[in-house]
């Protein structure tokens, strides 16, 4: 069977029973799709369109979604937990208390977006782009943050004990009352930086 036709066939069932459990969406093109409280556990979406989807408490664990475009989209309560999202673009996507854990973000573009009371511990975010995102109260704990670009980022509250942050760009990012607790900050740049305690560094 081509792989456009299995594309298409796996496409209805999704669109029918809200479940595609590995299904190969790849390229699939779903901007606007309403796909809440679906389960696509292990399903193949690199490259895939879900620009300004509603993805709400999706259940997305294990999918590859490496360098789909996201931008824009609602990922409110969703699991993408050990998922691949390298390269991906979610430039001011919801994902506010979504579990990212063990997933793979390195080079992801996130500027502008929500990630208050996410679950990233354990994440690979090197060199992604959270440039102005929202990481109030998220649960960064052994996140990889290497090289990654937080200027301007809302970090207050955020659990950052034992992550890297090694050359991170924290330039004017606010970390009032955040937990740096181990973390490694190596050749992080720091300017006009807010720390925990409220003052500014340096």
């Amino acid at each position: 069977m081509p792989v456009k036709a299995l594309n298409v066939l796996q496409l209805e069932q999704l669109r029918r029973t809200g479940s595609c459990v590995g299904c190969d969406l790849s390229s699939a093109q779903l901007p606007d799709a309403l796909l809440s409280n679906t389960d696509l556990r292990g399903a193949n979406l690199t490259g895939a369109n879900l620009s300004r989807a509603d993805l709400r408490r999706a259940n997305l664990e294990g999918a590859n979604l490496s360098g789909a475009n996201l931008m824009y989209t609602n990922l409110t309560d969703a699991n993408l937990a050990g998922a691949n999202l390298i390269v991906t673009t979610l430039i001011r996507a919801n994902l506010t208390r979504t579990n990212l854990s063990g997933a793979g973000l390195s080079l992801a573009k996130l500027p502008g977006a929500n990630l208050t009371g996410a679950n990233l511990r354990l994440a690979d975010l090197k060199a992604a782009d959270l440039s102005n995102a929202n990481l109030n109260s998220a649960d960064l704990i052994e996140a990889d943050l290497t090289g990654a670009n937080l200027r301007l980022a809302d970090l207050k509250a955020a659990n950052l004990s034992n992550a890297n942050l090694n050359s991170a760009d924290l330039i004017e990012a606010d970390l009032r009352d955040a937990d740096l607790a181990n973390a490694i900050l190596d050749n992080a740049k720091m300017k006009s930086t807010i720390m925990p305690d409220g003052t500014f560094y340096p």
